[in-house]
């Protein structure tokens, strides 16, 4: 039956309405530095900074709630003095530069060249290499230049002091020796002891045996850094008092360890001494006058930044869909963004350098700890990292309240203070996943400041995802993970684990209800082996994680090490070169004995999760009998692994690794070779299939980054 004219004209005008509503895109504001908040943030009549743009949002978007948004940056510098906050109510916000355009925001304070002069006023030990410059601060317009604190091993994250930027450069504070560490000299006091509850923070007393330490007795404030005790725990602390005629050095605190001497990690330099400015990279601040020195890595400076942002560029609670795209974050003391309770959101192609902390957080943290804790129970607190570790560690199920379905991808992180990303999502007590990701992005020198446990990304939570991405140059691991089910693949890491001793580029321990993750398809690649060095430490009885296809190529002195655990899968991996292939043991009835005391540790870990049920008894069977035989490794497959010119296959009872007949050993090396465009190839591919043919299904060219315009995903 034909409709009446009348109802055939309201339909075409509802049709053509919903059309022009489809075709409608969202609106645009423009920002430029030489803009003005007092214009109209249009293309021709931009704002001059993002705070405006986004109260423009916020403005409209409280009439119009589903009105969508995109600020569109023009090429240039801005300057960030406080978060961003974007909330619930600017969902679907996009903020971009424009057209590839190169957009910076900046948390620190530029310095006019002519402020900047010349000096050859500051006494040193050594004739300075190159030429020091001085500049007064104050008369810049800073006044807060941070304080130095405490920072290492078990310490909290936080914001790091004042630094600065020369060319767009890293400086690092005056130091001895200029590039390694000396060896700890005899300890005469190990001052107490934090790690066996002893608060009291007394520093140590160790000797010295360099003249030019003498000199340091007249400095204002002393401090020292490196590997005080364990080679998995770095610290930094102030120097107390220097007695010259004893020859010793006194510490304002205790590391948590308390100080030792005579292991080969044990090693130590001196930092924040004006006396030793003497080579090009260091600075150092005078704070009672205000007074800044340094030595330029390059001839002339061009460009001098002071770090001076505390907080993070940009925070977001409870919103989604919100995209962050090419944007560079740089010369702040904190943090890049931080995200909580947040879905679908995208940070795309940007840039994250010369930060004083690390660059992302997804998920809430732990407020620091007042006293220096290996571990206990915090207050969570958004948008810091703080004593995060320390609370999993007793807290096991914490929900970081990450958020689902967020990506960090295409983007670079370098130059930065403390570590990449903290990545939280998902609930460890329903199983359920979080889905965020890490993909394609680039890491490489991230620990300025904080070497040791900050590393690229630190994984927790339930079924987050890193894959495609290139970790190298860090000093300790690549990944710290916590929680289950997480997936991590097409990772290309190497040159991980540089000064750190029982370290593995990808590590997690001490908790047998963390299983379900899988390892497939990454390449790790030259890893030293002077300290006890890993691909994949299963540290302290961990359990339940599946490795397969990845290649492992000169990959530290213990390539995979089991520490005791059980129902971890090894297959068709490739093992070249090295000390040792895989190690295991049976650390749970001799010196780990206590971890399954009745009432320890394990058993708390596994109740918190309600082991015995669902989800865990259905996702891990047999979990629910773990105490009937966990004393010593059951459950292992090592099975279709091919190990080539290593020193030792394996260490420890094969039965305890699972070791099966179709693992192949040669003596004869493989070469692998990484293309300019980072793919990975087997020179000696017909000999390897040869060995096991299922290697041949290992997908070699799509390891690593790749092109972001090839579509891959």
């Amino acid at each position: 039956m034909n409709s009446p004219p009348f109802f055939r004209v309201i339909s075409l005008l509802i049709l053509v309405s919903f059309s022009m509503m489809a075709c409608t895109g969202p609106s645009e504001i423009f920002v430029s530095p030489s803009g003005s908040d007092q214009d109209k943030g249009t293309r021709k009549a931009p704002f001059l900074t993002a705070k405006k743009a986004l109260e423009q949002v916020r403005a409209v978007k409280s009439n119009n709630p589903d009105k969508y948004f995109v600020i569109n940056f023009r090429e240039g510098i801005y300057p960030i003095d406080a978060s961003l906050q974007l909330d619930a109510a600017m969902s679907g916000l996009v903020l971009q530069a424009y057209k590839d355009e190169k957009v910076i925001f900046s948390g620190g304070v530029a310095i006019p060249p002519e402020l900047i002069t010349q000096t050859t006023s500051v006494e040193t030990i050594d004739t300075p290499q190159g030429t020091v410059y001085e500049v007064d601060l104050k008369k810049a317009g800073i006044s807060d230049f941070g304080v130095l604190r405490n920072v290492g091993f078990s310490r909290p994250y936080g914001p790091a002091w004042g630094e600065i930027f020369v060319n767009g450069n890293p400086m690092h504070l005056s130091r001895w020796p200029n590039q390694s560490m000396v060896p700890m000299g005899k300890v005469l006091d190990a001052g107490s002891v934090p790690r066996y509850d002893d608060f009291t923070d007394k520093g140590g007393v160790i000797q010295y045996d360099s003249l030019r330490v003498d000199r340091w007795a007249d400095e204002t404030d002393p401090w020292m850094a490196g590997y005080f005790h364990a080679g998995f725990a770095d610290d930094m602390v102030k120097i107390k008092t220097i007695d010259s005629s004893k020859k010793t050095i006194t510490t304002a605190s205790a590391t948590l360890y308390g100080y030792a001497g005579g292991k080969p990690w044990q090693n130590w330099y001196g930092v924040n001494l004006l006396a030793e400015l003497d080579v090009s990279g260091e600075y150092y601040i005078d704070r009672e006058k205000g007074k800044l020195w340094f030595i330029s890595p390059e001839e002339k400076v061009n460009t001098l930044e002071f770090s001076v942002l505390e907080s993070p560029f940009v925070t977001m609670n409870d919103a989604s869909n919100i995209q962050i795209k090419g944007i560079t974050f740089e010369a702040s003391r904190g943090m890049g963004i931080s995200l909580v309770n947040c879905e679908g959101v995208r940070i795309e192609a940007c840039q994250f350098t010369n930060l004083g902390s690390l660059g992302i957080a997804v998920g809430m943290g732990i407020e620091p700890f007042k006293e220096y804790r290996h571990e206990g129970i915090g207050q969570p607190k958004e948008h810091l990292v703080g004593s995060l570790q320390q609370h999993l560690y007793s807290h096991t199920i914490f929900n970081r309240m990450g958020g689902k379905n967020n990506t960090i991808i295409h983007c670079e992180f370098y130059n930065l203070g403390a570590g990449g990303v903290s990545l939280g999502g998902g609930n460890r007590l329903t199983l359920e996943s979080g889905n965020n990701k890490v993909e394609n992005c680039r890491f490489h020198r991230i620990n300025r400041i904080e070497q040791t446990y900050r590393p690229a990304v630190h994984l927790t939570g339930v079924g987050n995802i890193i894959r495609h991405c290139e970790m190298y140059n860090l000093p300790s691991m690549a990944i710290l993970m916590h929680g289950n089910n997480h997936l991590i693949e097409y990772n290309y890491i190497h040159d991980v684990c540089l000064d750190a001793e029982d370290m593995g580029a990808f590590y997690y321990g001490r908790n047998p209800a963390e299983r379900g993750t899988v390892l497939r398809y990454n390449y790790f690649a030259n890893i030293p082996d002077q300290f006890n060095t890993s691909a994949v430490y299963h540290d302290d009885a961990a359990c339940g994680l599946t490795v397969t296809g990845n290649i492992f190529n000169r990959a530290g002195k213990l390539v995979s090490l089991i520490g005791g655990g059980s129902d971890n899968i090894y297959t068709n991996n490739i093992f070249n070169g090295g000390k040792v292939g895989m190690r295991t043991g049976n650390r749970l009835q001799t010196w780990a004995k206590w971890l399954m005391d009745d009432g320890g540790l394990f058993q708390k870990r596994m109740e918190e999760v309600n082991y015995q049920q669902a989800p865990y008894s259905e996702q891990y069977p047999g979990i629910e009998n773990y105490f009937d035989k966990a004393h010593v490794p059951t459950g292992n497959l090592v099975s279709g692994n091919l190990f080539a010119d290593m020193d030792q296959v394996s260490v420890g009872d094969e039965a305890w690794l699972g070791w099966q007949a179709d693992n192949k050993i040669v003596d004869k090396g493989i070469r692998i070779d990484v293309t300019e465009a980072g793919r990975i190839s087997l020179a000696d591919s017909a000999f390897v299939f040869e060995q096991i043919p299922v290697l041949k299904n290992i997908p070699f060219q799509k390891i690593g980054m790749y092109d972001r315009d090839d579509g891959q995903r």
